[in-house]
């Protein structure tokens, strides 16, 4: 078992930084909440709003009997503006949240154990949200597990909209912001377009219908590991894997249908990242998905394929609706 940090006093961060970092957050959360926004991010507040009752926990185990758990992993690197407003908005209900730190040389950790002292912290071995992701999924112990990120682009209100259509039958709850529930106020033209050639290109190689290739908010039953087939998390014998970048997403998007996995799409709102500047290239890492959806057509699959959903590789999961 690879350490675990759960204790802030174990961070190099002081507590008048801490302080310091904890009010800058809040300040930031109240500036927010006045900032004008595109009538596609009001219709979506909205709805947030109408639905706020049934998205505010997870279905208790006695309204569905032996309710699988849940882990939610955050890889994060320099997040420490971001973080605590991530974790505040996670539903209730959650078993298990793993945050991935990427080395920050800032107080991610110690506020991320501020905001949720039950955290646990892992140190990724090598670089990249790959690695990190790698590295948080051997450590979650969920019958389900979702994977976010920590700049506040995904909101962690939509974490039951995956889990019911895992629960539903799908193997693998991919997010989209091209369908029904979806949409964003981040993408920019030149990422739209070649998310749309790469999705082009992926689903004719693979036979899939995906509407989103490149975004990285999912989440997946335990047993789905298999397929990814990641690099250990922890080795430092290579300083650098292939899928340790930010086309880990298309190379698990890939895998699991070439594995024949049951396969769900969910309608996700993609904000603009709260504070700071993404580390995502887009002509850089683009062309490395590129590359992944080739090398990986070249490949065989981890396993053998297994019928999916009726009839199409990729459904569209019903949006979770509010009971009011």
């Amino acid at each position: 078992m690879h350490p675990t940090q759960t204790h802030p006093t174990d961070h190099a961060g002081t507590v008048a930084g801490l302080s310091a970092t904890t009010r800058a957050h809040q300040a930031h959360s109240s500036h927010l909440e006045l900032q004008p926004a595109t009538t596609a991010h009001l219709a979506h507040l909205a709805a947030h709003q109408a639905a706020s009752v049934a998205e505010a926990s997870l279905p208790s185990r006695g309204e569905v009997g032996a309710r699988p758990t849940v882990t939610v992993v955050v890889p994060a690197r320099n997040e420490a503006r971001n973080i605590g407003h991530v974790l505040e908005r996670l539903p209730e209900g959650i078993d298990q949240v793993v945050l991935v730190d990427g080395s920050s040389r800032d107080d991610t950790v110690a506020v991320a154990l501020a905001v949720r002292p039950d955290i646990e912290v892992v140190h990724q071995a090598r670089r990249g949200k790959g690695n990190a992701l790698a590295a948080g999924f051997e450590a979650a112990t969920g019958d389900y597990i979702v994977m976010i990120d920590a700049d506040g682009s995904m909101d962690p209100r939509e974490i039951r909209r995956y889990i019911a259509a895992l629960d539903a039958g799908a193997d693998y709850a991919k997010g989209t912001r091209f369908t029904d529930g979806g949409g964003s106020d981040d993408i920019t033209w030149v990422r739209r377009t070649g998310n749309k050639a790469l999705n082009l290109t992926a689903n004719g190689l693979f036979g899939t219908r995906y509407s989103d290739l490149c975004y990285g908010y999912n989440a997946f039953r335990r047993s789905c590991l298999e397929a990814f087939a990641l690099p250990d998390g922890h080795d430092i014998e290579a300083e650098k894997r292939w899928g340790d970048g930010f086309e880990i997403e298309t190379l698990i998007n890939v895998r699991v249908a070439k594995a024949g996995l049951r396969i769900a799409e969910v309608g996700s709102f993609e904000s603009e990242r709260l504070t700071g500047e993404s580390n995502l290239r887009t002509f850089r890492d683009g062309t490395r998905v590129l590359v992944t959806i080739l090398r990986e057509r070249l490949t065989r699959s981890a396993r053998a394929p297994r019928p999916t959903a009726e009839e199409c590789p990729v459904c569209v999961a019903e949006p979770v609706r509010s009971s009011a």
